[in-house]
């Protein structure tokens, strides 16, 4: 479109990947990437344990709401500035090159390791759903062929991942419903009140949590299923009608989720029959599924999960690669030159398509705790989110934050703040026990960042040359206005 290609040559950039996303197609990435049947049911051991069905029926919601707030705060800049760099590129016009370098590489963090965490939950689920041998050989192995396909469809270009990620959007609705019905009808539920049912196990540590702190752990369930939303922004520049579509994608994709995710969870955990020997299942889910429906149709019903979570590690690899190839041409990334090169087949980041593949696979060995990996990219893209919200209620007090044509009128103010209040409240808990490894890998990898940074960085880096003149003519309107 003559109009998407005008506002992305607004920003300095040519049309040079291929802009055929459908507005469903962009709310259909989003929605694959959030995927209720990977985070709810990979993490479903991690929210029965800590919470119990409590955790479900009221935690979930609670997340749904906050992560809403979130999702409308970058609805609103994806609106405003409709290009890949998305997060990176909204801080820098913002909050100048030095924050959008810091922004760019915790989404970078946060889009690796949910990337394996994906890959290799359905590496896992695939492992117990074909009783292999107990060896962790044999999930790499599994990982590592599910990361190649995902490489290899993205490169070979946006038309096939756009279908198949249309396709996801039905197959996680049908099949969720699917999933309910089955329970429902053939499965003895427990009474509602079941849900409100209070437990908590011992952590890997043999440490008995108090209930509401363990509820709280527990929310790491819900809030990493809602990751990746901003996806839709990643892809703009290959969306028709980018200014409406993606903004619409992103806040479609949470509200969708967070409804059809709460009654998936609730049917599944009335379907519970003993509490008890659920949780210290090796996989409560699974465990679940076949206890309540029998062999044959509770395998059925897995395997239809585990073609969810190869959908959603699919949409990854592409939002992932997308922010990568944003950031290197930029400069910002070592290798940048490579990274930022276009398939002239494909006209797709084929470099950085299989530099995030490559990178997913090496994270995934070197951590062997899940909740880590899990941990790691819920606090990488929150604490990426945060900052240009942050940044653009300063903007806003001073008048000069830019408005697209999705907003949210004079709520904006209010809801910026609650979603910023609450990404500061989970990236600190999602380092607290039974989580700080993960503070320390996190601190480590902040620390290699801040070495890279005053090594390199600060004094290379100067961000898109385009945003630097966005930002400077932003500077001297507001100069004039106060004058």
């Amino acid at each position: 479109m003559l109009d998407d290609e005008a506002e992305l040559g607004r920003f300095g950039y040519a049309q040079q990947l291929k802009r055929g996303m459908s507005g469903f197609g962009n709310f259909a990435l989003s929605f694959s990437i959030i995927s209720i049947l990977t985070g709810g049911v990979s993490l479903y051991y991690w929210g029965l344990r800590f919470g119990g069905p409590y955790e479900m029926a009221v935690g979930w919601p609670i997340v749904s709401v906050m992560t809403l707030m979130v999702g409308i705060s970058l609805a609103e800049l994806a609106s405003a500035y409709p290009t890949a760099g998305a997060l990176y590129h909204w801080a820098t016009i913002l909050g100048g090159p030095r924050i959008g370098w810091w922004t760019a590489w915790l989404n970078l963090i946060g889009q690796v390791a949910v990337t394996a965490g994906v890959d290799y939950a359905f590496a896992e689920f695939v492992h117990d759903a074909m009783g292999l041998p107990e060896s962790r050989l044999w999930t790499l192995g599994i990982y590592g062929a599910v990361l190649v396909t995902h490489g290899m469809l993205n490169h070979v270009g946006i038309r096939v991942v756009t279908f198949l990620n249309e396709l996801s959007a039905w197959y996680h609705l049908v099949g969720t419903a699917l999933l309910i019905g089955a329970l429902l009808w053939l499965a003895p539920m427990q009474p509602t009140s079941f849900l409100l049912r209070k437990f908590v196990a011992p952590s890997d540590g043999g440490v008995v949590y108090p209930f509401y702190y363990a509820c709280l752990v527990g929310l790491l369930q819900a809030q990493w299923t809602f990751t990746g939303y901003d996806a839709s922004a990643h892809v703009a520049e290959e969306t028709k009608g980018a200014q409406e579509a993606a903004p619409r994608g992103i806040v479609n994709a949470v509200w969708v989720s967070a409804v059809v995710g709460f009654f998936m969870l609730a049917v599944v955990t009335l379907a519970i029959k003993d509490l008890g020997a659920t949780a210290a299942a090796k996989n409560p889910f699974i465990y679940v599924i076949q206890t309540a429906l029998g062999g044959r149709l509770g395998a059925v019903m897995v395997w239809m999960v585990i073609g969810a979570m190869w959908f959603c590690g699919l949409s990854s690899v592409t939002s992932n690669s997308r922010m990568l190839f944003a950031f290197a041409r930029d400069g910002g990334a070592p290798g940048s030159s490579a990274l930022a090169r276009i398939s002239e087949r494909w006209r797709t980041p084929a470099v950085a398509i299989w530099v995030c593949v490559a990178t997913a696979f090496v994270l995934a060995i070197w951590s062997r705790a899940y909740n880590v990996i899990v941990s790691i990219s819920t606090i990488g893209f929150y604490v990426s989110y945060g900052i240009p919200i942050l940044l653009a209620l300063r903007a806003r007090r001073r008048g000069a934050l830019e408005r697209g044509p999705w907003h949210v009128g004079k709520w904006s103010t209010s809801i910026n703040l609650v979603a910023v209040i609450w990404i500061a409240f989970i990236t600190i808990l999602f380092m607290l026990p039974p989580n700080q490894l993960t503070g320390y890998t996190f601190g480590g990898a902040l620390l290699l960042l801040t070495i890279y940074y005053f090594a390199w960085a600060r004094r290379h880096f100067e961000g898109p040359p385009a945003l630097k003149r966005l930002r400077e003519a932003a500077n001297a309107t507001r100069t004039r206005e106060v004058s």
